[in-house]
């Protein structure tokens, strides 16, 4: 009773309880911030005659380029709402006067993940737009059947709907420089300006390849290495878990080849899984098999960071995180574990699947190690060759469907890295199994469903 008419120790219980709530405040202040702006910005557009540059990307390419494409038309002098696709509903096409596509496909015609809900919601409906004016550039790889295909039927499906395209749609294969250059002058002709911001690529610097071991010898599957690269600088750049780099091998200068990172900037080095691709008449892969085989320890290797910012932690940095994977997927699972340790989050859950456990079990000792050590609170490794019955991760997923719907109930976020057909294909459809395609589609609209896959 005495300590109650205290004045200095209740100022202190007060600054503590002020303290408390302030803590407890800002997660929230914070978040509403975000949506009064963007509805701010979504209010200021719309009251205005302005563009809207519109992007759907799975590793960030469309969106760099729609970024690049907004930066052109407001050193014009043009307003212009940069948006996902996905953000965009039936009244923004109906109300807007010009909108650029800027359009990845995903696999084999898919729309990325981000954008499946627009797709699905808008597309597959019927709409009045004369009065839209519009454009697509529409990302691709022509070594997959349905090349550009994402792009082209937006393309078809706005035609339907009555809107005018300002030019004919432009295709861009991995990245071509000369389509994106055609893009670019489209633009430059339609904002009336010829002093575009450079649109160049970084330059590539010289790394030394440090380290190789293979992980799989003895394996039934191709051979998978661990590589390791410094710097020739010395001064080793930033990176977040999720990241790519981009090598250029020396027989294919003009096409860099994409791997996943395995590692963080506190390893001191970017840490690659590379498995080694043979062709049907024997030859090696350009870039798998200079790296893994031609390539000498200490040799130079051209390589520059990308990021990757739909498969990095960002938001979803706190949740618990449920991480599937096979193969050389391990290495984007691998770098988000190793963030994950750094911050101290423990609530992770990994499903990897390989071949057999005796030879094909990456990194066997970090992993169990981080399961005795509590930093993975569940370890679901799967081989499919170790028994009669073949099984993979999609079914390890189905099994443990009641764990997966209390995680999600809880917050977790998905990440899955790996091959597109077979592993990506069977654990989507075994989670719209679980959870409900709905669900899933609303897991990857915010951001809690994300892949990086090929």
């Amino acid at each position: 009773m005495i300590w109650t008419n205290d004045p200095t120790r209740l100022l202190l219980v007060a600054g503590i309880s002020v303290a408390y709530a302030l803590v407890c405040l800002a997660p929230y202040m914070r978040t509403r911030r975000k949506r009064l702006a963007a509805a701010r910005a979504k209010a200021e557009a719309a009251a205005s005659p302005g563009w809207i540059v519109s992007y759907a990307s799975q590793t960030g390419n469309a969106e760099a380029l729609a970024q690049q494409t907004a930066a052109t038309l407001k050193l014009a002098g043009i307003p212009a709402r940069l948006a996902e696709l996905s953000e965009l509903g039936a009244d923004d096409l109906q109300g807007a006067e010009r909108i650029l596509f800027l359009v990845s496909t995903y696999g084999e015609g898919d729309a990325p993940d981000a954008a499946a809900g627009f797709a699905g919601r808008l597309m597959t409906t019927t709409l009045a737009l004369p009065q839209l004016h519009y454009a697509v550039l529409a990302l691709g790889d022509t070594s997959y059947n349905h090349y550009c295909g994402f792009g082209r039927a937006l393309d078809q499906w706005l035609q339907a709907q009555g809107a005018q395209s300002l030019f004919p749609r432009v295709e861009v294969d991995r990245s071509a420089a000369d389509a994106i250059d055609a893009w670019r002058q489209q633009l430059s002709h339609l904002a009336g300006t010829s002093d575009a911001p450079d649109w160049g690529a970084p330059a590539f610097d010289d790394w030394r390849l440090s380290e190789r071991v293979q992980l799989n010898p003895g394996s039934a599957g191709a051979p998978v290495y661990h590589l390791e690269l410094e710097p020739a600088s010395g001064v080793l750049p930033d990176w977040q878990s999720g990241d790519l780099v981009q090598i250029a091998a020396p027989a294919d200068p003009s096409r860099a080849r994409e791997y996943s990172i395995a590692s963080i900037p506190a390893d001191g080095r970017v840490h690659l899984l590379v498995r080694l691709h043979t062709h049907a008449d024997g030859s090696h892969g350009v870039a798998s098999g200079w790296l893994t085989r031609q390539a000498a320890l200490g040799a130079t290797v051209q390589l520059r960071l990308r990021q990757h910012r739909r498969f990095r932690l960002e938001g979803n940095s706190e949740r618990p995180l449920i991480l599937i994977g096979n193969g050389s997927g391990l290495a984007g699972l691998r770098g988000h574990l190793k963030a994950r340790a750094l911050a101290g989050q423990r609530r992770n859950w990994l499903l990897f699947g390989e071949r057999n456990a005796a030879c094909d079990y990456h990194y066997r000792a970090e992993l169990e190690g981080w399961q005795r050590d509590g930093l993975l609170e569940k370890l679901d490794m799967v081989f499919s060759r170790d028994q009669a019955e073949r099984r993979y991760v999609q079914d390890r997923l189905a099994e443990q469907a009641d764990a997966v719907r209390d995680w999600v109930r809880q917050g977790a976020a998905f990440y899955i890295c790996g091959s597109l057909e077979g592993m990506a294909a069977g654990v989507d459809a075994a989670l719209e199994t679980v959870l409900g395609r709905a669900a899933l589609n609303d897991l990857a609209a915010t951001g809690r469903y994300r892949r990086d896959v090929y």
